[in-house]
């Protein structure tokens, strides 16, 4: 049967995704597994999901909350949809976030322990940055790499006593990481997941929100400061931390298999009078605030100089830690004009219908119109304070210029009112829009260096 592409491609998935080809193009030779650039279109299946994926203690509830789709997140159902798209979708909970307050169910980001005489000592050796400069409740973000510089995970790092310290993960499995790493060294520490799971209270009327739940202390807490408290009569740690350019707190629930409900409705029941809405997590205002997606944006292949994270590679910590050797090689390389990498990470804004879901592959970039692709987008999303979409994408490093004309290849259902999948983009500043704790780089940028302690 004869079949008109274009519409295939849109009503016939399973064409599409049969039409599908990985491109040559894109220069991908200093990686060993290249990224997939088939353009294959939504996944036209059903995702069987058993045993094998944990329910967090909060997942009964964000069902009950309305949760309609969800994925599969350091091996946890994640949500990440409460609103359908018929009645508005991702868009109406970003109305949520930016104007009110949001709590979403973030277990996922499974917390894993460091504790004993050398938990100092241990973690330094595991992430980039300087353990030492991290006092008890307070935390940082981090990065942990391979020896090779890979980005192995990019968590949150709480330290909650002198000797103890909690990895609040992204989308790997570290723990089997930093087991492995001490097998081999022997530091006196236990490394274990321990029983605690976070909710994220995220948006501008979160303070209020949480000054009802904990009282004025609230208020003293410094963005990446901790706080003991209680919900319900049970003992959580609070961060003025989150996966958004908002005000906003994480709540961390320990013995969370036994308390989750008492948290969870305490929490909704102080929430009515602020307008809180139970979403999803926010990856339109993460992306405009620059923030990183583990899996999506970076993996383990992904140096920090290509992505934005170079200021996570001090020049004064003097103690070692895995890949300081190798980082320190990059940076001279790059320093000296000869990069050991191709593609470098920039910000995009580009035309086409607003892209108000989540993509489904790395849409392909080109040069100019009708070229083969040089490049290819990570994590695209429109931005109604900015009215155009933007992104997250990979270029050549001679592409990475702020001004640098681009052209982005959508699929058919985000084409431009003239029909056109091949759109008009502009290499431009990240983050896209201020924050309200500008991050760790932003600092250092003001302060006129290029690293974070």
């Amino acid at each position: 049967m004869a079949i008109n592409f274009e519409q295939a491609r849109l009503d016939y998935p399973q064409q599409r995704a049969g039409a599908a080809r990985h491109t040559l193009s894109v220069d991908q030779s200093d990686r060993r597994v290249p990224i997939n650039l088939r353009q294959s279109g939504p996944t036209p299946v059903e995702m069987l999901i058993s045993t094998r994926v944990r329910k967090s203690p909060y997942w009964h509830l964000s069902v009950e909350a309305g949760c309609w789709r969800a994925t599969v997140y350091n091996r946890m159902y994640h949500p990440r949809g409460y609103v359908h798209p018929e009645e508005g979708g991702a868009m109406v909970e970003y109305e949520s976030l930016v104007n009110d307050v949001t709590m979403w169910n973030v277990a996922v980001e499974r917390q894993i322990q460091v504790k004993g005489p050398d938990a100092e000592a241990f973690v330094n050796y595991v992430i980039t940055r300087d353990a030492t400069k991290i006092k008890p409740m307070r935390g940082k973000y981090v990065i942990l790499c391979n020896e090779e510089g890979g980005i192995l995970n990019d968590p949150v790092l709480l330290r909650i006593a002198e000797d103890e310290f909690w990895f609040s993960l992204s989308d790997s499995d570290l723990e089997l990481w930093l087991r492995g790493v001490n097998v081999g060294k022997g530091f006196d520490v236990s490394i274990a997941e321990i029983d605690v799971a976070p909710v994220q209270i995220q948006g501008p009327k979160s303070e209020a929100l949480m000054v009802d739940l904990f009282g004025e202390a609230v208020r003293d807490i410094p963005y990446y400061g901790l706080m003991a408290g209680q919900v319900a009569g049970h003992d959580v740690i609070v961060s003025q931390t989150g996966f958004t350019g908002e005000k906003g707190y994480e709540i961390y629930l320990r013995n969370a298999t036994q308390h989750a409900e008492d948290l969870w409705y305490t929490v909704l029941n102080a929430g009515e009078r602020h307008n809180l809405r139970v979403i999803a997590p926010a990856h339109h205002r993460r992306i405009a605030a620059g923030i990183l997606s583990w899996g999506q944006d970076i993996d383990q292949e992904t140096l920090p100089f290509q992505c934005n994270l170079a200021y996570q590679v001090p020049r004064n910590k003097e103690a070692d830690y895995i890949g300081k050797r190798r980082l320190n090689e990059v940076r001279n390389q790059l320093e000296a004009g000869n990069p050991p990498f191709r593609q470098v990470m920039v910000g995009l804004r580009f035309g086409g219908a607003n892209v108000t879901d989540y993509a489904n592959d790395f849409w392909l970039i080109s040069r100019q119109a009708g070229e083969e692709p040089v490049g290819y987008v990570t994590s695209p999303w429109y931005s109604p304070e900015l009215e155009t979409n933007i992104a997250l994408a990979y270029v050549p490093f001679e592409l990475r210029d702020i001004g640098t004309r681009l052209v982005v290849r959508l699929p058919p259902e985000y084409a431009a009112p003239d029909g056109s999948t091949e759109v008009d983009a502009e290499v431009v500043e990240v983050p896209f829009r201020p924050s309200v704790n500008p991050n760790a780089r932003e600092r250092a940028r003001a302060k006129g260096i290029d690293f974070a302690d």
